[in-house]
C-alpha cells in the first residue's frame, strides 16, 4: 500500500508540480533581484507547489480511507445480521412450541363422557375432573350435538322438528323454554334436558360420543 502511494505521488508530481521547460523563462522575477535571484525564487515556488501537492494528496487519501471506513461501519449496522436472525429463530422456535402444544392438546377424549346442567363446567371429562363434554357427536345422524345453557326442551318436541330445524338456533328456539340451571342438548335425531351431572353411558338410547378436544 505504501509503495502504491509513493508511485501515485511521483505521478502527480511529474504531471502537476515539475515546471514546464518551455515556461521556465516566464517565471516572474522578484522585485529588486537579479537573474540568480529570479532562479532561486522559481525553485522555491516549485518546491512549495510540490509540498502542497503532496499534502493535498495525503489529505485526499486519508479522507477516502475514513469515508470507506465510515461506509463499511454503516453497512455493518444497517445490514440485518445476527440480532435479527436470532430474533427470527426465537420466534420460529416459539411458534413451533405453540404448534406442538396445540397438537398435543388435540385428540383427547372424555372418559367417561358426562352431560350436565348449566352449573356444570364444560371441558374434558375424567374420573377426577367431572366436566360436561362440549364436543359431542352423534354417530346415528352424524351431527354435532348443540347445547344451550339455562334452557330446556318443550315436551311437544319430536323427531321431525329436529330433523327439519337442526342446527339453526332461530328455528330451534321456538321449542326452547327458559329454565335456570338446566342445559338443553340436541342432535338431528335425539334431544335431552339435563339438570345434573350425568354419565352418558347410563342413557342407552343416545348414540352420542366425545368428538375429541
Amino acid at each position: 500500500m505504501a509503495k502504491d502511494l509513493d508511485e501515485l505521488l511521483d505521478e502527480v508530481e511529474s504531471k502537476f508540480c515539475r515546471p514546464d521547460p518551455l515556461r521556465l523563462g516566464m517565471v516572474e522575477q522578484p522585485r529588486g533581484g537579479g537573474g540568480g535571484g529570479g532562479g532561486g525564487g522559481g525553485i522555491l515556488s516549485n518546491d512549495r507547489n510540490r509540498a502542497e501537492a503532496k499534502e493535498n494528496l495525503r489529505s485526499t487519501e486519508t479522507f477516502k480511507k475514513e469515508h470507506d471506513l465510515d461506509s463499511l461501519i454503516n453497512e455493518i449496522f444497517e445490514e440485518p445480521n445476527f440480532d435479527k436472525k436470532r430474533f427470527k429463530l426465537k420466534s420460529k422456535s416459539s411458534g413451533n412450541a405453540s404448534v406442538r402444544a396445540s397438537i398435543q392438546g388435540l385428540g383427547k377424549s372424555c372418559s367417561p363422557v358426562y352431560l350436565g346442567g348449566s352449573a356444570v363446567a364444560c371441558g374434558i371429562g375424567t374420573n377426577t375432573s367431572q366436566r360436561a363434554c362440549d364436543h359431542l357427536r352423534c354417530i346415528a345422524c352424524d351431527f354435532w350435538v348443540v347445547s344451550y345453557n339455562d334452557y330446556g326442551w318443550d315436551k311437544s318436541c319430536d323427531y321431525l322438528f329436529f330433523r327439519n330445524n337442526m342446527p339453526e338456533f332461530h328455528k330451534l328456539k321456538t321449542k326452547l323454554i327458559k329454565k335456570k340451571g338446566t342445559r338443553a342438548y340436541a342432535c338431528q335425531c335425539s334431544w335431552r334436558t339435563i339438570e345434573e351431572l350425568t354419565d352418558l353411558q347410563t342413557d342407552h338410547h343416545l348414540r352420542w360420543v366425545c368428538g375429541k378436544h
